[in-house]
């Protein structure tokens, strides 16, 4: 029998933040509570979308649901949407019309960073053929929507009533929302905190760059010879290094500090640009993302008790490319910001 969660025009997601914040658990609620009134939406109440595994009761709820979804998240849009892919809860990212902050979910301290929404197509429309270009998601609408907004639900109570169809909050109507609306759903279930890759597959080239990299087989490829995070939980808690030698910036670590890394959209002539150090979270200086890519590394070998590698022909490569590229405007414009000596 097909459930009311399965026939909803959407399904309202609300992923729930991995601290105990009052003010977040608030938010959270509140989301539920409106979404479950708007006729036609379903809600379904889970725990932290990156830490659940592929067979918690979360994931087999939502591999059920064939319509469009609206995810709520803590983690940027970005991130969300290729979590849940990799969990095969597939479909096309919707832009909202809300931005993104930049506030850091491990310690709620704002996060300095560049600001920016470029979409993944505008950002990835230069003929490369890309794993989601050969393998096409379905045509079903993910609206993934981050929580690092704002302070209270209104924000993202509005853009809801907007996806659906629905009047947005204002004085003259504060009860705008109808009475009878679809079913609420909340899976209780245990979660611990995860660390562990996730591939934006609208940038990854397939490139097998991440394979060779990582010493801790992390990673694999399926029957297709599609690369895929074979092994998650071998990653090493805290290393960013494999987002660091991706030539496409695909690799996203959603808990990561540096937006950029944690999957944040960056908006630019070439989107992402890898040879910014400290946008990736890297010590100032002189240290690039390579040199920082090597040390991390190093750094995660010598904790398990192996050999370090440093810089080997594979990275010292990628730096020598690197340094050949033609200088662009931004690059450019960071040289005379240098020259200030400020």
């Amino acid at each position: 029998m097909i459930s009311a969660i399965e026939r909803a025009a959407y399904t309202v997601v609300v992923s729930r933040g991995q601290s105990r914040n009052p003010q977040k658990r608030a938010i959270e609620q509140q989301l539920a509570d409106a979404a479950a009134k708007i006729d036609g939406v379903d809600v379904l109440v889970v725990p932290h979308l990156y830490d659940l595994p592929k067979t918690s009761e979360s994931y087999q709820q939502l591999s059920q649901i064939e319509g469009d979804l609206i995810v709520f998240s803590w983690i940027y849009s970005r991130a969300a949407h290729w979590v849940l892919d990799r969990n095969g809860v597939r479909g096309q990212l919707v832009e909202t019309e809300l931005g993104e902050s930049h506030a850091d979910e491990s310690d709620d301290e704002a996060q300095q960073a560049v600001n920016g929404q470029a979409s993944d197509a505008e950002d990835t429309d230069d003929g490369v053929d890309r794993v989601a270009t050969l393998y096409p998601r379905p045509d079903r609408k993910i609206h993934c929507i981050g929580l690092k907004l704002a302070g209270d639900a209104e924000p993202y109570l509005n853009e809801l009533k907007r996806i659906v169809g629905q009047p947005t909050t204002d004085e003259s109507s504060p009860q705008s929302l109808p009475i009878i609306g679809g079913k609420l759903v909340e899976v209780e279930e245990q979660t611990s905190r995860r660390w562990y890759p996730v591939i934006d597959f609208s940038r990854c080239t397939n490139c097998m760059e991440c394979v060779d990299f990582c010493l801790f087989g992390v990673y694999g490829v399926d029957a297709a010879e599609t690369i895929l995070v074979e092994q998650p939980d071998n990653c090493r808690k805290g290393c960013p290094a494999c987002s660091r030698v991706c030539p496409e910036n695909a690799i996203i670590f959603p808990q990561h500090k540096a937006p950029a890394i944690a999957g944040a959209q960056v908006e630019g002539d070439e989107g992402f640009k890898i040879d910014l150090s400290q946008l990736f979270g890297a010590p100032a200086g002189s240290d690039d993302p390579i040199a920082t890519a090597a040390r991390e590394r190093d750094e995660q070998l010598l904790l398990a008790g192996r050999d370090t590698v440093g810089i080997d022909d594979q990275l010292l490569k990628r730096q020598q490319q690197h340094a050949a590229k033609p200088k662009d405007q931004l690059d450019r414009l960071i040289d005379s910001l240098d020259d200030f000596d400020l």
